[in-house]
């Protein structure tokens, strides 16, 4: 799923390349993209884009008449840019095509579980309802992190995922970050001493400040048309068996429901491998509890 950089990269670039710009026509290649009738989506027509912003994993687009579009990627969702003189491809992927004098931005779902949605609403008063508690990890102060972070008594990585407790952050990037912490993502918040809890405030802006600084410097004035949870100078997430970068010990991954949390066993958990609770099921006994004994 698109998390805070990878949703900033897209809004930068929408400012960049739509602002100011006329909708000409829109194109519905699946209407269950669609989760609102009224105002009609078709009422966007004519209008011009004033802006656009970000409200957690969600992207705005705002119009003139008051109107927003709410898009939320979900996993699979992604946007794609193509030039006027481009001839539009047809792809079982697409869900929504608009049109511009200059080209066309076309929304897309590699996945058979259409989940990626648009809400069209009218008036700033209308994204009540999309809005979360949680707070913005680049802009809050680190005492405003520590008090969220200590709230409620969550492991590291459900709280760093919760869109209830922090803006923006999700599965790829809370792996990046407890590795740069050198924290377990199965600890709980409130185990945390302090010095801790300061390593993960410090290590949540390095890691997502690293990695819009990147985005920034691949595209130059581009179109991210390559927004994927997995990249190759990620350090823990995805990397399942291959080295950690800082210790070079294979990294492990937990798997649960549709994702894994993947970690060092030596820089994060003191050599403790972390039970997959499918696979450690399987094996009971013979699941190895060490670094040791997984190598052995």
């Amino acid at each position: 799923m698109p998390e805070l950089p990878d949703v900033i990269t897209y809004v930068e670039a929408f400012n960049r390349l739509l602002k100011g710009s006329k909708i000409q026509n829109i194109v519905m290649k699946s209407p269950f993209v669609l989760r609102t009738f009224d105002p009609p989506i078709e009422s966007a027509i004519g209008c011009t884009i004033q802006s656009f912003s970000r409200l957690g994993k969600r992207v705005l687009w705002h119009l003139d008449q008051d109107l927003i579009f709410v898009f939320h990627l979900m996993i699979a969702g992604r946007f794609h840019w193509k030039e006027k003189t481009r001839v539009l491809p047809k792809s079982k992927t697409d869900l929504i095509a608009f049109h511009f004098e200059h080209g066309s931005m076309m929304l897309t779902e590699a996945s058979k579980k259409k989940r990626a949605s648009i809400h069209v609403v009218e008036g700033p008063s209308q994204l009540e309802p999309f809005k979360r508690s949680g707070i913005e990890v680049l802009e809050c102060t680190q005492e405003e992190f520590l008090a969220q972070l200590k709230a409620q008594n969550r492991t590291l990585k459900r709280a760093l995922t919760d869109p209830n407790i922090f803006s923006g952050v999700g599965n790829a990037y809370s792996d990046e970050i407890l590795l740069e912490a050198g924290l377990s993502p199965l600890k709980r918040t409130q185990q945390l001493n302090n010095e801790e809890a300061i390593q993960l405030f410090e290590a949540t802006r390095k890691v997502l400040n690293f990695w819009i600084t990147q985005f920034h410097e691949e595209l130059s004035n581009g179109f991210p048309e390559k927004v994927t949870a997995f990249r190759p100078g990620m350090a823990a997430h995805g990397k399942y068996g291959q080295p950690c970068p800082k210790c070079q010990t294979k990294i492990q991954r937990i798997r649960y429901a549709d994702n894994e949390c993947n970690y060092c066993p030596r820089c994060q958990t003191g050599g403790k491998l972390l039970a997959d609770r499918s696979l450690s099921r399987l094996l009971k006994g013979d699941w190895p509890k060490t670094i040791e004994e997984l190598e052995g």
